[in-house]
């Protein structure tokens, strides 16, 4: 069962934790939350699942009661240990806990050979440069996280808003995004400043995982993201930018287009121009 409010501040308490803002350490206390997640992972016995900073392991025992398989990665000595003796062997053999940073080990160092799911209440210091991380490969099949609701919002946003972004199209291009649930601050110890979201994505059955090459150019676009695409791909792909904007051109776009209007389906093509020149 998932961890009360008054059971987690306890816990906290016997074990001398103070809650790291360094770390994100916001924990969550609200059984129906914590059931929603594994509700929208579609959590089966069987499965396997990633967890990043599981904390006291509210979640962490839910997926396990539901049957899942676990690894997890916690950043934090005392709750590692804690939940080595405490939650561990009440599991034989499905909880995989690693002691290390969820950025040098995105998916805890599951296998990978088969498919497996990550379920988390992401440190929000860390949400974007995690799941560029593991946009990086392999790819779960269903993500469901709890992130601060304005990073959701960017992660979900469409060509032409002001929100869209190199992160939009990384994530839109590998993952269908479902529904999700928004989630309030008083669901957590201590309680953040910001509202959170459950964010729910599904692998797309032919994801694009974009090289690094072209995340880089990507990103720079968006570092300016009012300059006219001709005018910032003068500057950093002379050729093969000329290329992809003839090709944006021919596809009804103009070489003056902001990098936020231009359609998500057109951006998935600059790898394959970067790819040409290159071998070229």
């Amino acid at each position: 069962m998932p961890l009360t409010a008054s059971e987690t501040r306890d816990a906290l308490a016997k074990l001398g934790i103070f809650p790291k803002r360094a770390f994100g350490q916001n924990f969550l206390v609200d059984g129906n939350i914590v059931r929603k997640s594994i509700e929208l992972a579609q959590i089966a016995p069987g499965d396997r699942v990633v967890e990043v900073g599981p904390g006291l392991g509210t979640l962490t025992r839910t997926l396990l009661e539901a049957g899942a398989e676990v690894w997890a990665v916690e950043r934090d000595a005392m709750l590692a240990r804690y939940l080595s003796e405490e939650v561990a062997p009440l599991h034989p053999g499905r909880l995989h806990l690693l002691e290390a940073d969820a950025m040098d080990h995105p998916i805890a160092d599951i296998p990978f050979e088969l498919p497996f799911k990550v379920v988390a209440n992401l440190p929000y210091a860390i949400s974007t440069p995690w799941m560029d991380a593991v946009l990086e490969g392999p790819l779960p099949a269903r993500l469901v996280l709890m992130l601060q609701y304005e990073a959701a919002q960017r992660y979900m946003a469409k060509p032409g808003s002001k929100l869209f972004g190199s992160i939009s199209i990384f994530l839109q291009s590998a993952f269908e995004i479902a529904p999700g649930h928004k989630v309030s601050g008083h669901c957590f110890h201590p309680r953040p400043d910001v509202d959170s979201y459950l964010f729910n994505i599904v692998r797309k059955p032919q994801p694009v995982i974009f090289p690094r090459r072209a995340k880089l150019v990507i990103r720079a676009c968006f570092q300016q993201r009012r300059k006219q695409i001709g005018t910032l791909l003068r500057g950093q792909l002379p050729d093969q930018g000329r290329a992809w904007i003839d090709s944006l051109v021919a596809a009804g776009q103009s070489e003056t287009v902001r990098p936020e209007d231009i359609p998500l389906a057109l951006w998935q093509t600059l790898p394959r121009f970067i790819a040409e020149a290159q071998g070229s």
